[in-house]
């Protein structure tokens, strides 16, 4: 009989331990799931445009991935003026609405429908990009960069 009582704690005990080790390591698997959740993640971006203006502008195309909807994206143009020696961001832009485009058309091989530039003053800008391979481009978009600003057109 004590044989028997013997197994039985001694089996309880071993369960004991198992679940206890279960439980620490399981609160430890979710700190660290928690920790990674936490974390800042980096937004996707790929640029998919540039062009130069003689030494006065540097223009580029950059899609943006949605942070909420890993098919929706953004486009952001970006104005650089050449100064001292470096090109320094003078001004950006939301082409069209934030997340109003689809990552995958906006970051293939043919997304850039037209992206025109000149080197006057203004310099008038149009951008057309792909909407979907069905629906084909944008309208173009017309901008005029002046004094590194950039404006609708």
């Amino acid at each position: 009989m004590n044989l028997v009582r013997n197994h039985r704690i001694r089996r309880a005990a071993t369960a004991g331990v198992t679940l206890l080790a279960a439980a620490v390591l399981g609160t430890a698997g979710a700190t660290a799931s928690n920790a990674e959740t936490a974390a800042p993640q980096t937004q996707q971006t790929q640029q998919i445009a540039s062009s130069v203006l003689g030494s006065d502008y540097k223009i580029t195309l950059t899609a943006l991935r949605s942070p909420e909807d890993e098919y929706a994206a953004s486009v952001q143009l970006k104005v650089y003026t050449h100064d001292s020696g470096t090109w320094k961001e003078s001004d950006r832009v939301t082409v069209g609405d934030v997340d109003g485009w689809f990552w995958y058309p906006l970051t293939g091989s043919h997304a850039v429908c037209d992206f025109s530039t000149a080197s006057t003053e203004p310099a008038p800008l149009d951008v057309s990009l792909m909407i979907t391979p069905s629906i084909g481009c944008s309208e173009p978009a017309h901008y005029v960069v002046k004094q590194g600003r950039v404006y609708a057109g």
